[in-house]
């Protein structure tokens, strides 16, 4: 619908850009001609002594006017404009009367312009008459108002009043200015609306792939054209069934491990009953590891569902917390501190030379996230370094768009291709045999980057390997 009213609205104006062209076109070629007419009708008028064509009004000087006029002292003239311009237009007889007839001699005074007489046509032939045509067409082409006088020959000077026919009020509307403003108006207007189609559609699906980040929509407004308000419905559809299946998955997890406690407890206790204290520890271990690994989907679960609220919270502070818990119970984690950040200013046209700014080391990161999501992933990734190394070591890189943890540890013997490839559900390293594990923690960790508009990526260090968790700061 939107497209076809476009299509209608663009020949409607151009259709009206066309018509008001054509028709000031036309209006001045009309007036142009007309004027023409009238000036071959005046050269017979100063000729014969018949009759001035109508709106023209021919009125003989007075004597001390002819006597200025005669000498060149146009200026001088009563009624004429003061400091004006001055056109001395010569016509010359025809051909066929060279001998007996006389050339008119016309004095154009302007208060605005000189007219230029070297773009009059010019024929062999033409007539004195067309010649006066032409001229009183160009004292119609310019909006002015010019005191005209003129003498046949040796007659006496008249004053020409010409101005109803070839002055300002006498022109016709120009419209060709105005169409040609309605035409770009009209252009900007259509290519503006055309444009914010797309960019409805660009807009929505930039959306749609951040709706999993912090703050993002549960649904969206139908908005823009039709087919765009069509997609949403069907999208939000679609989200509102995702929802659903994942609350249903976490229900089911949930009860699965509610239910499973009370059987777990009874084998833990007929398991506390065997006298062989092998085999009453393997039972004891696989009974754990059951419990652990439903646990650990329920989280997976719960983290995919995003159902924390987000808020702000000091990065800096959740970081210090998380180091000095392990570090109370004695565990070897150290938190780096910061690094002066120095940044480069702009160029000035006072300065030749670019000035730096240094951001202190103390500044406080906040961002907007789950504190409960984010400090499970810090978690994972320091129990990671702390598994696979001797030590870790945190740290915060920050900018205005993002901020970025960094878990390193010592000693690991893996590489960060090898620990990248331990991100998909249940993947294992190849020591699952002397560490703990379920296969999930680091699927949880990349699950929450997601969310907060990062990633989790790891790269090797002189020590071992750095595990890297970027996060969007809003």
């Amino acid at each position: 619908m939107i497209g076809a009213i476009l299509v209608l609205a663009a020949l409607f104006m151009g259709g009206g850009t066309v018509w008001m062209w054509e028709k000031s076109t036309s209006d001045w070629r009309a007036y142009g001609t007309a004027s023409y007419d009238a000036g071959v009708t005046l050269y017979y008028a100063l000729q014969n002594g018949t009759a001035p064509p109508a709106g023209i009004k021919l009125t003989p000087l007075p004597t001390d006017d002819q006597v200025h006029a005669t000498n060149g002292s146009f200026r001088q003239i009563a009624g004429a404009p003061a400091a004006s311009r001055i056109t001395i237009v010569p016509i010359l007889p025809d051909v066929a009367n060279q001998i007996t007839g006389a050339s008119v001699t016309m004095a154009i005074l302007s208060p605005d312009l000189t007219y230029g007489l070297a773009d009059l046509p010019h024929r062999d032939g033409q007539t004195a008459a067309e010649t006066m045509g032409a001229i009183t067409r160009k004292l119609a082409t310019f909006c002015n108002d010019p005191f005209v006088v003129a003498r046949m020959g040796d007659a006496d000077w008249v004053e020409i009043d010409g101005n109803a026919v070839w002055g300002c009020a006498a022109a016709p509307p120009d419209r060709r200015i105005l169409a040609a403003l309605l035409a770009v108006v009209a252009t900007g207007i259509l290519m503006t609306v055309a444009l914010n189609l797309p960019v409805s559609f660009s807009s929505f699906a930039e959306q749609l792939s951040n709706r999993r980040r912090v703050g993002g929509p549960t649904r969206y407004d139908p908005t823009g054209p039709q087919e765009l308000q069509e997609i949403i419905t069907a999208v939000n559809s679609y989200l509102e069934v995702e929802r659903e299946q994942l609350a249903g998955r976490a229900a089911v997890l949930s009860g699965v491990s509610h239910d499973l406690g009370t059987p777990a407890t009874r084998l833990r206790l007929r398991a506390a009953l065997i006298q062989d204290t092998d085999l009453r520890q393997k039972f004891e271990t696989d009974i754990d590891s059951m419990t652990g690994i439903i646990e650990s989907v329920l989280t997976y679960t719960h983290v995919e569902m995003g159902a924390e609220e987000p808020r702000n919270l000091s990065l800096t502070s959740l970081l210090d917390a998380i180091v000095a818990n392990y570090q109370d119970v004695g565990r070897p984690v150290t938190l780096r501190k910061a690094k002066d950040v120095v940044l480069q200013g702009g160029k000035s046209i006072f300065m030749s030379r670019q000035g730096y700014g240094v951001v202190s080391n103390d500044r406080d990161t906040v961002v907007y996230g789950r504190p409960v999501s984010l400090e499970r992933a810090i978690t994972n990734l320091i129990e990671n370094a702390l598994k696979y190394g001797r030590r870790a070591t945190v740290s915060l890189e920050a900018n205005a768009q993002s901020a970025t943890i960094l878990i390193e540890d010592e000693g690991s013997e893996s590489s960060a291709a090898e620990i990248e490839k331990l991100l998909a559900p249940f993947q294992r390293g190849e020591n699952t045999a002397t560490i703990d594990g379920h296969g999930l923690g680091l699927t949880i960790v990349a699950t929450i980057a997601k969310l907060h508009g990062g990633q989790l990526t790891f790269e090797d260090s002189a020590t071992g390997v750095t595990a890297r968790l970027a996060i969007q700061r809003s």
